[in-house]
């Protein structure tokens, strides 16, 4: 994960379980509070974060878990950050999957993916992103 000079401030990782994706956030240096995070369809972070394009979505529903026409599969958790700038959490996701897993989309296709934070919290329903106003930090998904 970078922030927007470009600086590495933390790392999220993913891991395909039998049912879903473990994903695990490791981020320092940014402002505290709660704060929307996404999977984004292109794993691009440059020229800007809005490389990344929207949210993983390939059927165009609704944002957010808690509208009755969503979630997509960008779709996420709110992130807590501590005041000293710190954040770490664990989610588990089961509409997406890291390679060619079910009928889920891969995060791994042609294009990538991208996790973005944001840098107001998500509320989960107003479209299209919850209100979760602007991208903060990036990073592009990779295989190992």
């Amino acid at each position: 994960m970078v922030d927007p000079g470009g600086k590495a401030i933390g790392t999220v990782t993913f891991e395909q379980t039998p049912s879903g994706v473990l994903i695990n956030v490791d981020v320092a240096d940014l402002p505290p509070g709660p704060h929307g995070i996404h999977l984004h369809a292109v794993g691009a972070c440059t020229p800007d974060f809005g490389a990344a394009k929207g949210h993983i979505n390939p059927d165009g529903v609704a944002h957010g878990l808690r509208h009755p026409e969503g979630p997509d599969q960008g779709d996420l958790p709110l992130l807590f950050v501590h005041a000293d700038g710190s954040a770490r959490a664990e989610f588990y996701h089961t509409r997406i999957s890291v390679k060619d897993v079910g009928d889920n989309p891969v995060l791994l296709d042609e294009d990538g993916s991208s996790v973005i934070i944001h840098d107001k919290p998500d509320d989960h329903i107003t479209q299209p992103i919850g209100g979760a106003g602007g991208r903060i930090a990036c990073g592009v998904i990779a295989g190992s």
